[in-house]
């Protein structure tokens, strides 16, 4: 019976004030759009290493589409075959040592040396410029975190405070 009480309590409680924040996640305010504190370190550190390079929001959007969909913006110390790190970068296949490809900071950085060196990234749909990188077996994959790569780099590269709201894990 006191089971049955918390139960309707709980149900009663999300229904009045909407369903309670997901402890360690970080919500672009205003938006419904959600990273883990993990994620958003990452996407900060993709954006970091761009703003130091001099380049434009563009290239970020480009890599935090191409994260999120090698890697969730996590960086993984696993893959198909010897892929690894926040770009799933193959060691086998030039992309650097297995450390330095899970180092978000050079796995940053060489996606971005490969991006420049493709003819009209700037103004290639996202899913193409990063296909033109990453040589992926779905090519069409990025373009769906378009969006949700766009919202995220407006937001990190605004400089702005209180753009992002997160509950502590």
């Amino acid at each position: 019976m006191v089971a049955a009480a918390i139960l309707v309590g709980l149900a009663w409680d999300t229904e009045s004030r909407g369903v309670p924040p997901v402890p360690g996640r970080c919500t672009l305010v205003g938006t419904d759009l959600t990273l883990t504190q993990e994620q958003l370190t990452n996407a900060r550190t993709i954006a970091g290493v761009a703003q130091e390079r001099g380049l434009p929001e563009r290239a970020v959007v480009i890599a935090l589409a191409t994260a999120q969909q090698e890697s969730r913006l996590r960086n993984l110390d696993y893959g198909d075959r010897d892929s690894l790190g926040l770009f799933q970068q193959r060691p086998s296949q030039g992309w650097g040592s297995e450390a330095q490809v899970q180092d978000p900071v050079y796995a940053a950085g060489k996606f971005y040396d490969g991006l420049v060196q493709v003819p009209g990234w700037e103004s290639l749909r996202v899913t193409d410029a990063a296909q033109s990188v990453q040589i992926s077996g779905f090519p069409e994959a990025y373009e769906q975190w378009s969006g949700m790569a766009q919202a995220w780099t407006s937001a990190i590269l605004s400089g702005r405070d209180g753009y992002v709201a997160c509950t502590p894990e």
